[in-house]
């Protein structure tokens, strides 16, 4: 085995105890939290109190100001869990960075804190009906009018659609232009004509709210725009991407490892013929196999959050991240079912549910063939 060197004795202790917690106050709620399409509040705020939620944001802001390592191992413990309903890493990894890097300080102080504590529960609204990976095709518009902008559109596929109280939202303040017309603010749903549409009825994570919003005349005040000035959106969302293709990359790596290690606990147990199913060439090639492809692409995920712990995470780079490691976290989930046979077409096994919630990893956060299109334009 290839030892990870970037953990030290204070994290895995930090490991410990996101394990144990999960253990205690999520697993055995996360199938009724399947039904219901969403995790339960409480959790949030459980969470909030331990230090779990925003972690990296800087003390006066309500985080612990730890360094990104401490997200990874959440988002990893997560993952490794098959608890795919709980929303934490786009909440504490995607919106609050965007907030601390480019917001205001009274948009700081007002909803960070929150965020940490788990008293506000944050999305972040980019993907519409007609506009998926091409964020530069966003129709939802956002008109000045005074000191406010009045806001209408709508949008789809958002992840903790439903518990949010704060979303970025995605807009264009001047239609006339692509990229440069778009920008980011910071919209409340609390505030007349926000509307969240159904919880969508996914083929995966069951467990995890995804909705579609509406606006209709939504009057937002300029001073929630997220940046200094109208029309840098496109360029805030291109700085934080790379991040966010990481942490897609830590979360399908921390996935297969798991389904690596539940199927080999299987195959020893389970027997065909007279003997386990681990004795046949082929059980011990295929685990041979995928041992090998999930060691090397956790090499290359460790290097890449390094380099992002050194801000030196360029975008190609997560870009070949965010398509290898998902498609390889699709092929190993795949094996798996084969070799656990008809269980592994049953829902209570948890390597079905794991293998329908990590489809959408190679969708979001920009899909595999954008990911290959980013990186063949570096050439």
């Amino acid at each position: 085995m290839i030892p990870r060197t970037l953990f030290d004795a204070d994290l895995d202790g930090f490991r410990d105890s996101v394990r144990k917690f999960l253990e205690q106050e999520a697993a055995p709620y996360h199938e009724q939290w399947e039904k219901d399409g969403q995790v339960s509040r409480e959790l949030w705020q459980k969470a909030g109190e331990l230090g779990f939620l925003c972690p990296t944001m800087p003390e006066e802001y309500g985080g612990v100001g730890a360094d990104f390592r401490y997200s990874a191992v959440v988002m990893e413990e997560v993952s490794r869990a098959g608890l795919s309903g709980i929303g934490w890493t786009l909440h504490s990894d995607i919106v609050a960075p965007y907030i601390l890097n480019h917001g205001s300080e009274e948009q700081k102080k007002n909803y960070l804190p929150k965020m940490a504590s788990g008293e506000i529960i944050t999305a972040i609204a980019m993907s519409e009906p007609g506009a998926g990976s091409d964020l530069q095709g966003v129709k939802t518009t956002a008109l000045k009018d005074g000191d406010h902008y009045i806001l209408n559109g709508s949008k789809t596929f958002i992840t903790n659609g439903q518990m949010a109280d704060l979303v970025i939202v995605v807009a264009k303040t001047d239609p006339k232009e692509g990229a440069k017309g778009i920008s980011l603010l910071l919209v409340e749903t609390a505030w007349e004509g926000f509307e969240k549409g159904q919880n969508l009825n996914k083929v995966g994570m069951k467990a995890q709210d995804t909705s579609e919003l509406f606006f209709q005349d939504v009057k937002v005040p300029v001073t929630n725009l997220l940046g200094k000035m109208e029309g840098q959106g496109f360029f805030q969302l291109m700085q934080e991407l790379p991040a966010e293709r990481l942490q897609i990359g830590l979360t399908a790596i921390a996935a297969a490892e798991a389904a690596w290690q539940w199927t080999l606990d299987y195959v020893k147990e389970r027997k065909a013929f007279g003997k386990p199913v681990i004795k046949f060439q082929n059980t011990r090639f295929k685990m041979a196999e995928m041992k090998a492809e999930i060691t090397a692409a956790r090499v290359f995920t460790d290097r890449c959050l390094e380099l992002h712990l050194d801000k030196k995470l360029d975008i190609p780079t997560a870009a070949m991240l965010k398509q290898y490691t998902t498609d390889l976290q699709c092929r190993v989930m795949d094996e798996c079912v084969q070799l656990h046979g008809g269980y592994g077409y049953m829902w209570e096994y948890p390597i079905a549910r794991a293998w329908a919630d990590s489809r959408v990893q190679r969708i979001y956060g920009g899909t595999n063939e954008i990911m290959k299109e980013i990186v063949a334009r570096a050439f």
